[in-house]
C-alpha cells in the first residue's frame, strides 16, 4: 500500500504541482514564526522547546488523523496519506523553478537568468558569470532533491503519514532557524541538528541513487574525496556524487551578504551551463523513477513471502 500511495503522490505532483493557495507549509511557517516570537531566546534549550511546540502536535495529528481513517477504511488511509505526501513532496517545483534559469541562459539573456536563479538560492546573484548561475540552479537542483523529493519519500515508506509530516516539517524549520545568523546561532541548533540528524540516511540513498542514474564512477569518486570537505554532513555527499553523476564542476567561491565566500569544489568534467540544469533534473526525475520501481518490487516480494 504505501509503495502505491508514493505513485499517487507523484503523480498528483507531476500533474498538479505544487497548491498554489493555502500551502500546508506556508500556514506552518506563520505557526513557527508566532511561536519563535513568542519564545526567542539566546539559547539552545529554548530552541529545542520551540521546535517540540512547532513540530509534534502536526506529527501527532497525522498519527491520529491516520490511525483514524484506517479504522473507517484502508482506502481513506490512503487518499489521507496521498494528501500528505503530495504536500510534502516538491518534484514539478523543482523543474518549475530551474528551467526559467536554463531557458534564459540559452537565449543570453544574463539578467533573467540572475533574477531566476535569485528566486531558488540564496547567494547574491547580481555579480555572477553564466557559469556561476548555472552552476547556483544545479547545486540547488541536486541538494532539493533529497530536502524535497527523495527524504520526504523515504521518511514516509519508512514510517508513513507521521513520518513524512516530521521531516518536511524539521526541514522548513532547519530553513527558518538554522543558525546561520548571530540572533539564531543557539536558538536554532536544536532545529539544525534534529534535520541533520532525519537527512543522515536519506543524503547517502540521495547520493548512491545520482551514482546508480549517472557516472557512477565519477559519482562515487567525487563523493568520497570532495564530500567531507563540504560544511554540511549531508549536503557534501549529495551534492558531491551528484555533480560528479553528471560529469560537471560545481562548489568553489559564491558571494554571500556582500562578500565572496570560499567553498570546496565539486564535481569533474565540463563547466556548468544550461544544459547541466536540465540533466540534473533529469537525474532527479529519474532517481524518483528507480525509488517507485524498487518500493513496488519489495511490496510484491513482501506480500509473496508473508504468504508463501
Amino acid at each position: 500500500m504505501a509503495a502505491a500511495v508514493a505513485i499517487a503522490a507523484v503523480l498528483l505532483d507531476a500533474i498538479f504541482g505544487e497548491p498554489r493557495r493555502a500551502h500546508p507549509l506556508v500556514a506552518f511557517g506563520r505557526w513557527a514564526g508566532w511561536i519563535e516570537r513568542g519564545l526567542h531566546a539566546d539559547s539552545r534549550s529554548r530552541g529545542l522547546i520551540a521546535w517540540s511546540l512547532a513540530v509534534l502536535p502536526w506529527v501527532g495529528l497525522a498519527w491520529l488523523l491516520d490511525g483514524l481513517a484506517a479504522q473507517v477504511s484502508g482506502w481513506l488511509s490512503a487518499v489521507f496519506s496521498a494528501s500528505l505526501l503530495y504536500a510534502a513532496i516538491g518534484l514539478r517545483s523543482l523543474g518549475d523553478h530551474a528551467r526559467p534559469v536554463a531557458a534564459a541562459l540559452d537565449t543570453g539573456d544574463i539578467e533573467g537568468a540572475r533574477a531566476a536563479v535569485g528566486r531558488i538560492v540564496s547567494r547574491d546573484t547580481a555579480a555572477l558569470s553564466s557559469e556561476r548561475v548555472a552552476a547556483a540552479a544545479t547545486e540547488s537542483v541536486l541538494e532539493n532533491g533529497n530536502d524535497a523529493v527523495f527524504g520526504a519519500l523515504l521518511w514516509f515508506l519508512l514510517l508513513g503519514a507521521p513520518g513524512v509530516v516530521l521531516y518536511r516539517l524539521a526541514n522548513t524549520l532547519d530553513a527558518m532557524w538554522g543558525y546561520r545568523t548571530p540572533r539564531l546561532h543557539r536558538f536554532g541548533c536544536a532545529a539544525a541538528r534534529i534535520d541533520d540528524a532525519l537527512n543522515l540516511l536519506p543524503a547517502r540513498l540521495t547520493a548512491a541513487t545520482y551514482a546508480l542514474c549517472g557516472h557512477g564512477a565519477s559519482a562515487w569518486r567525487c563523493w568520497r574525496r570532495q564530500a567531507p570537505a563540504w560544511d554540511s554532513p549531508n549536503a557534501g555527499p549529495v551534492m558531491a556524487a551528484g555533480a560528479g553523476a553528471l560529469r560537471v564542476r560545481l562548489g568553489g567561491a559564491a558571494p554571500y551578504h556582500g562578500r565572496w565566500e570560499e567553498r570546496p569544489l565539486l564535481g569533474e568534467g565540463a563547466a556548468a551551463d544550461a544544459g547541466s540544469i536540465r540533466r540534473a533534473l533529469a537525474l532527479v526525475r529519474n532517481g524518483v523513477a528507480v525509488w517507485l520501481v524498487a518500493s513496488l518490487l519489495l511490496a510484491f516480494v513482501s506480500e509473496a513471502a508473508r504468504h508463501a
